[in-house]
């Protein structure tokens, strides 16, 4: 049962492990389109394609519209954080169970081991008194049978 319960812990925790692992690489590569994005932002900041070198609307909407995008990329970045954070703390959780449920069953083995050497001592003082009934039993048995004996050979002896 413990090896069972041990297999699906693990199985949990490598499914785990592999959510955990897939959300980073998410959020990592988010950070990398976030990193393309802005790069695009300050080029478009420095595109003046109006006369005299000025910037055009097209230019600052162009700049605002990326600017915009990398504001949307922020805030998935900040919900796959929780995300990725949520599994953390998840994992942090099933990690102190299984810890609890460790040292449970630990304590449970103490105890077992213990009761069971409360079990052995008793039985052999149980077993040392059976052997020292035994002995007294075949003393006895041997003194009344030399006594039967004695009184027998007295009997004989009175008789001649």
């Amino acid at each position: 049962m413990a090896a069972n319960l041990q297999a699906q812990t693990n199985a949990q925790v490598s499914a785990d492990s592999i959510a955990y692992q897939l959300q980073r690489k998410k959020i990592n590569s988010m950070l990398d389109m976030r990193k393309v994005r802005f790069g695009q932002y300050s080029q478009s900041l420095n595109e003046h394609t109006g006369i005299f070198g000025f910037q055009t609307k097209g230019d600052i909407r162009r700049s605002n519209d990326i600017l915009m995008d990398i504001v949307k990329t922020d805030d998935n970045i900040y919900k796959e954080l929780k995300i990725l954070l949520e599994y953390r703390a998840f994992q942090q959780r099933q990690i102190q169970s299984h810890s609890k449920e460790a040292e449970a069953i630990n304590q449970n083995y103490v105890n077992l081991i213990s009761k069971l050497r409360q079990q052995n001592a008793a039985l052999k003082t149980s077993v040392q008194k059976v052997h020292t009934m035994q002995y007294i039993y075949i003393l006895i048995i041997v003194f009344m049978f030399a006594s039967i004996l004695f009184l027998i050979s007295r009997k004989s002896k009175v008789k001649v």
